[in-house]
Order: structure tokens, then C-alpha cells, then sequence
């Protein structure tokens, strides 16, 4: 199983890259979004992969992080949501967007992706609406992980030890990625307080869904 391609950038086509690595290259199969996030060719670049097979058929899809990822596994676990189709919502809402759809039972963004009809949105809903506080906690997660890293200092900049601080609790990890969550959401910065401070919960994700109930409407 190919997880990850790394290497440089051949050439791009409409629905396709093709990634040179180590004198092998591999064609992989993005959204919409994911190409026009890609550099120009020649660039290195570097994308998770899933690889689909068929008895005709063998195809690498790429994406850009893991929630992406996990977001095109899931889908195409739905019944009547092949490789194809999963990339479309993808590809019209972004990771963040899908998880934002589904947690809220939105089904007519899904079905505002290409050639996803009712019937099939109103099933990636249903079917998938419980999976998505555990893919919200890991985009939270990554994001969190991306704005910690920072740049090294200039060379003629002064460098000023600092005290090392004590990492974070657990719990607290867990609740500030559920509040990220939710902010990304819609919700606002206190509603997402709130009901994250009432959860109950071990991880992210359970923290997450026992918010979502707490804001859910009532009546």
C-alpha cells in the first residue's frame, strides 16, 4: 500500500498529477482544490495517498493532510459514493467544510457538489454524522500542530533563553482542539466555550460530540 508520494512535480492535468520519486512516477488523482493548491511543476511536493483497486482498474488519490484523507475513506464508504465522487465533495467543500456539513446534518451542501444527488447526500449525512467529531479533532489537531511550529530566528537576530514552559495537560490539549472545532463551525468564541467547558469526555472527538448535542436546538 502506497500511504505517501513524495518527489517532484512532472506535470498536472485536469483531474491528475504526476509525481516523479526516486526515477518512478506516479500518477495521482486530486480534487479540484487540491491541484489548485499545488505549486508549479518542477516544485517537490509531497501528498498522502489512498490507493483504489478495481479489477480493471488500480488509481492513487492524493490529498494534501490526513483529515482530507480519512474524510475520502469515509465517504466512500457510503454506498453509491465511489473514489470520484468523494473527491468532488472535496473538492467543493474542503475537509473542513465536509466535517462542518455533516456535524450540522447539512445535506444540501454535500449535495452541492458535482453529481451528488439528494438522495445520496441525505445518506453520507446520516450515515457519517456520528464519524465526524473524530475527523474535526483531528483537523483541530494539525492545526494546532502547524501554528506551534515556528520560524527559526534570523542569523543576526539575538537569541534570548527563555524558561522552558510545562507542556499542557492532556485535558486541556483535548478541549482547546474541540473548541477550535467548533469556532471553525460557525459557532461563536463563547457559545463553543460554553459548551465545551459542560462536555464530558476523554478525547477531542467525544468532547466534540457531546458539545454538539449541548448546542443542538431544542424542542
Amino acid at each position: 500500500m502506497i500511504g505517501k508520494v513524495s518527489g517532484r512535480l512532472d506535470y498536472r492535468m485536469g483531474d491528475h498529477v504526476l509525481i516523479e520519486a526516486q526515477g518512478v512516477g506516479y500518477i495521482v488523482h486530486c480534487s479540484d482544490r487540491t491541484l489548485a493548491a499545488m505549486p508549479g511543476e518542477g516544485a517537490q511536493v509531497a501528498l498522502y495517498t489512498e490507493m483504489v483497486v478495481r479489477e480493471d482498474l488500480m488509481q492513487l488519490y492524493g490529498f494534501l493532510t490526513l483529515a482530507e484523507k480519512e474524510w475520502h475513506r469515509l465517504l466512500t464508504s457510503v454506498q453509491g459514493v465511489g473514489a470520484k465522487a468523494a473527491l468532488a465533495i472535496l473538492g467543493t467543500l474542503g475537509p473542513d467544510g465536509t466535517s462542518r456539513a455533516i456535524a450540522l446534518g447539512d445535506a444540501a451542501a454535500i449535495k452541492a457538489a458535482p453529481g451528488i444527488g439528494p438522495k445520496i447526500a441525505a445518506r453520507v449525512v446520516n450515515e457519517l454524522q456520528d464519524k465526524a467529531p473524530a475527523l474535526m479533532a483531528l483537523g483541530a489537531s494539525g492545526a494546532r500542530q502547524a501554528m506551534a511550529a515556528t520560524p527559526a530566528p534570523a542569523p543576526d537576530a539575538p537569541v534570548v533563553e527563555a524558561p522552558a514552559a510545562p507542556p499542557p495537560p492532556a485535558d486541556g490539549i483535548a478541549r482547546a482542539d474541540a473548541l477550535s472545532a467548533l469556532v471553525n463551525l460557525g459557532y461563536s468564541q463563547s457559545e463553543a466555550a460554553t459548551a465545551v467547558a459542560s462536555a464530558e469526555g476523554e478525547d477531542a472527538s467525544n468532547l466534540i460530540r457531546a458539545a454538539l448535542k449541548a448546542l443542538a436546538p431544542k424542542g
